[in-house]
């Protein structure tokens, strides 16, 4: 049974951005070494469907193209795995959390991040209080209650599942935050994570 780090279940722009956010603090702080992160996703992001004109220093690109841009530059990351897969049961506590998956594959994590957008959510198990989204612009779409991201200890949400508006960089943005506050209970204070240019 492989043990994680954080796996994440869901892989659009706010898990994939989570992903990426945890797996380049690799080699910045001492706290990150040796860690690892899954991310699993499903068949449908709704990013597929999607044409992209208002993201900031992104020229304008197909949701799938971008995507597949996306999943590219997180499989450059060694802490990172990727894998395609459906979740379909997931449960435990902080430090001891069980993921199982359609293809009969077992995973264990201190941490989950859900980022399964706002259309459904099916996975059993983890408890969770789904209720209306309260920032869609279409009725019937719903999101998981929590607090700044945080369901309970070790269980967090991003995303459109987290309540964030349905564009692109909001749902973004909330995957780089929760992966900031992971990094920050990790650190025991707060962490972000810059890239700079080395000095010639």
């Amino acid at each position: 049974m492989e043990k994680y780090d954080v796996i994440i279940i869901g892989g659009g722009p706010a898990g994939l951005t989570c992903g990426i956010t945890l797996a380049s603090a690799d080699g910045k702080f001492p706290f990150t070494k040796d860690k690892k992160y899954l991310l699993l996703y499903d068949e449908y992001s709704d990013l597929d469907k999607a044409y992209l004109k208002n993201v900031p220093g992104i020229e304008e690109i197909k949701g799938k193209e971008l995507l597949e841009k996306i999943r590219k530059q997180a499989s450059l990351f060694d802490s990172l795995t990727l894998r395609k897969a459906k979740v379909i049961k997931a449960y435990g506590e902080k430090g001891n959390f069980t993921v199982e998956t359609e293809d009969n594959k077992v995973y264990k994590s201190d941490y989950i991040v859900i980022a399964t957008g706002f259309h459904s959510f099916d996975i059993e198990g983890l408890d969770v209080e789904v209720i209306p989204h309260k920032k869609s612009p279409r009725p019937g779409k719903i999101m998981i209650k929590n607090v700044e991201g945080k369901v309970r200890d070790g269980l967090f949400v991003a995303g459109l599942v987290a309540g964030e508006i349905t564009m692109y960089a909001c749902a973004s943005g909330s995957g780089a935050e929760v992966a900031c506050d992971i990094l920050s209970e990790w650190a025991g204070k707060i962490v972000v994570v810059h890239d700079v240019i080395e000095k010639e």
